[in-house]
């Protein structure tokens, strides 16, 4: 089961490497929007807990995002329940985003 988990967890990552915020041409992992990700079993499958945030509190984008975080994450296969949260806690900053995100930006 351990092996399992380990395995829709990297399908996982890679379905959150597939959202996009839709202002800036970075996946919301390299931006460093996800704040925690876990995968746990559930019945018949597997269940996937995902906090992000936003760039900026007053983004109207936040119930999209979250929509499409949980389609890509009940896309994985075995995961049956998708629980996608929007947590301000802490504030996001330029300093959670990936150095080849900030590279793509032009940012260093």
């Amino acid at each position: 089961m351990a092996n399992d988990i380990e395995a829709v967890e990297r399908r996982v990552w890679e379905q959150l490497r597939s959202c996009f915020d839709p202002e800036i041409p970075v996946n919301i992992v390299e931006l460093g929007l996800i704040y925690d990700c876990a995968v746990t079993p559930a019945e018949d499958g597997f269940r996937a807990t995902v906090r992000f945030t936003l760039t900026a509190r007053g983004c109207g984008m936040g119930e999209v995002l979250k929509r499409d975080i949980a389609a890509k994450l009940l896309a994985v296969p075995g995961v049956r329940e998708a629980d996608v949260e929007l947590v301000w806690d802490p504030p996001w900053s330029q300093s959670r985003i990936s150095a080849a995100a900030k590279l793509q930006l032009g940012m260093e």
